[in-house]
């Protein structure tokens, strides 16, 4: 098995002793469920529980995880490229690219045995699954991982303030260097680079940076846009640290922002710290998206998704996924537990003008919530 690159950053990696620990919980989870065995696909969840990194692809790559054994289906001719990639110990099982991945799943298990199927599998692979074993033996397996992997131990806390603290400082560098004239397309790149320099996986995972009207677009506009005078600026990067992924938000304005635009952030810090204090072990997610739009309700935007106003659930989750539950959304009746992370942006959208959207990220403590990074207390770029 190939080591793994070298790691220059002051938090530990994920450990072969904590995956055979997830597993461990996986398993306990199956047996109370009654379930033989769980189907993991080219998935985060692969990742999670094995350490394989895998791209999907219409070849089923994976691992079945029963009571007792972990074990790897692999396209014949990948085998060679498994066995070089970190993972955890486990037999390998080749397919020929005649055979039908399906069956030989099937054929692994004992007649009649149920298999919980991992939420992300493709639906083609299902359909072969189900002919394989026959609908009425499979299971959804989304349920079991989600509740697993919603609480993150400390050492995926790390990861994740470690990732935050890497890109709040980019942020902090772009902040710096905005200037009337400049391209988005040139602060996306400065963003990627500065994450490359710092020692993320592969640079920015994406970046948003929107100017003017185009800030009131959630997700940013798709043509260039140039930076000018007045502009309302909209910047949503994040990157990855062994797998975990960072996410921030910041929206500001060069010089003195505008009486409604400098309003309206502050009703968005506002909303921000609504969500922050009713995030407490055994609340509901559905009471913190509640919290932020009673906010916005007093002042006069909304109600629900209308607009002005708030357009989207309040917050994600966030571990290998940068979005993930557990989801801060109205009619989630999740409750808190400590470990889970998630966002914190109640957006504000004033259509065809622009938005202002804050997003910081908590951790769940046994005694409540704590940021990853310390909200901004500014609307304008400079201080």
């Amino acid at each position: 098995m190939a080591t793994q690159a070298a790691w220059n950053h002051p938090v530990p990696r994920i450990e072969a002793s904590e995956r055979r620990r997830r597993l461990d919980r996986l398993r306990a989870e199956l047996d109370k469920a009654g379930i033989e065995a769980l189907l993991l696909g080219s998935t985060e969840s692969l990742r999670y529980f094995t350490g394989l990194v895998w791209h999907g692809s219409e070849r089923f790559c994976g691992a079945l995880v029963t009571r007792d054994t972990l074990r790897y289906v692999v396209p014949g001719f990948e085998c060679s490229r498994v066995e070089t990639l970190p993972r955890l110990e486990g037999d390998i099982v080749a397919w020929q690219e005649e055979e039908e991945s399906a069956e030989l799943i099937s054929a692994m298990l004992s007649s009649g045995a149920t298999l919980a199927l991992d939420e992300q599998l493709p639906l083609f692979q299902y359909h072969r699954l189900a002919r394989a074993f026959g609908a009425e033996r499979l299971r959804d397996g989304g349920p079991i991982v989600s509740r697993l992997r919603m609480r993150k131990s400390p050492t995926e806390i790390a990861l994740i303030q470690h990732a935050m603290n890497l890109t709040l400082g980019v942020h902090e560098r772009v902040r710096a260097d905005m200037q009337p004239g400049i391209a988005a397309s040139e602060v996306v790149a400065f963003i990627d680079a500065e994450h490359r320099r710092l020692g993320a996986d592969n640079g920015s995972t994406f970046a948003i940076v929107s100017f003017g009207a185009a800030t009131a677009l959630p997700h940013g506009a798709d043509e260039e846009q140039t930076l000018r005078d007045g502009d309302v600026i909209l910047v949503d990067t994040g990157c990855r640290l062994d797998g975990y992924h960072s996410d921030l938000t910041r929206t500001y304005v060069m010089g003195e922002p505008e009486a409604d635009v400098a309003r309206t952030w502050r009703i968005e810090r506002e909303a921000q710290d609504a969500v922050f204090e009713a995030a407490q072990v055994g609340a509901s997610c559905a009471s913190l998206d509640d919290a932020a739009r009673k906010v916005l309700g007093r002042h006069g935007l909304g109600p629900d998704y209308r607009l002005p106003g708030l357009p989207h659930r309040a917050g994600h989750g966030l571990g290998l996924e940068i979005h993930e539950a557990p989801y801060i959304v109205r009619g989630n009746d999740t409750v808190l537990e400590p470990g889970m992370c998630f966002s914190v942006e109640p957006m504000i959208v004033i259509p065809d003008r622009f938005g202002i959207r804050l997003e910081d990220h908590v951790y769940m403590t046994e005694t409540g919530p704590r940021w990853f990074t310390k909200p901004d207390d500014s609307p304008t770029a400079r201080r």
